[in-house]
């Protein structure tokens, strides 16, 4: 039964958060995060298989969410609350109880993480400098640290990043597509250095298939095939052999 035209707390149709959670949504940041709302600041997460979802302030105030469908959680705040948030999430244990609440940040209440010119550049094929915008790098946006995940995949129905980080499983970090670059995007906050990564690509023939980071800094070392977050701290020391060979 189609559900695209069936209502919710979230303020959005069920058949948008459907694509969301198939991953085939080509800008789920429209979707999950803080967006207006008639009654305040509507916040939606992603956390598939959650018991709970709690959305905590920076002064400490907890908005319990309310499970929408398949794994998505919507709670509105009031007008001119903060953008700023964390999640409180708790998960069953599969023996009829309840893990230990854990609280971290959420991917999608960031700013897409290349710039204009970025975009532009690669989408004329002009970049020349593709090793720093695109695969996996250590960002740090005020106070928060993570990794910024960009992959070219111009014919790709979706993009999922997995790894460490989500046990593997794409569902709660799908990608968003950057207009017609052919670029996908998202920013993990408190991902870093040493963790192993893929991504996940849904081909136009509509199978999932883990690839490998082709502008991976570091790679496991074969037969093993994830590629890994490193930032190099190399400092070169041949100031003088340069200054030399200029002249």
């Amino acid at each position: 039964m189609s559900m695209v035209s069936q209502q919710n707390p979230a303020g959005i149709s069920l058949g948008e958060i459907d694509r969301v959670i198939a991953g085939t949504h080509h800008d789920p940041h429209s979707i999950l995060g803080a967006h207006p709302g008639p009654d305040g600041v509507i916040v939606r997460v992603l956390r598939p298989l959650a018991k709970s979802v709690t959305v905590v302030l920076p002064d400490g105030q907890r908005f319990p969410a309310e499970h929408v469908h398949e794994g998505v959680f919507a709670v509105t705040l009031p007008a001119g609350q903060t953008p700023d948030y964390r999640v409180a999430v708790t998960y069953a244990d599969g023996n009829g109880g309840t893990l230990p609440e854990t609280i971290a940040d959420d991917p999608y209440r960031f700013l897409p993480t290349l710039g204009e010119m970025d975009l532009h550049l690669i989408g004329e094929g002009r970049h020349e400098n593709l090793w720093q915008v695109l695969g996996a790098h250590v960002r740090q946006y005020g106070p928060v640290t993570g990794t910024a995940f960009a992959v070219w995949a111009p014919n790709a129905r979706g993009v999922r990043v997995i790894g460490d980080f989500n046990h593997w499983d794409g569902r709660g970090h799908p990608m968003r597509s950057l207009g017609g670059t052919g670029v996908w995007e998202l920013f993990v906050p408190d991902v870093g250095d040493g963790t192993h990564y893929k991504f996940d690509v849904a081909a136009p023939d509509g199978q999932w298939r883990r690839k490998a980071d082709p502008m991976a800094n570091l790679a496991e070392r074969p037969p093993a095939t994830a590629s890994v977050i490193y930032t190099s701290r190399y400092e070169w020391g041949d100031g003088e052999w340069l200054a030399a060979r200029s002249r």
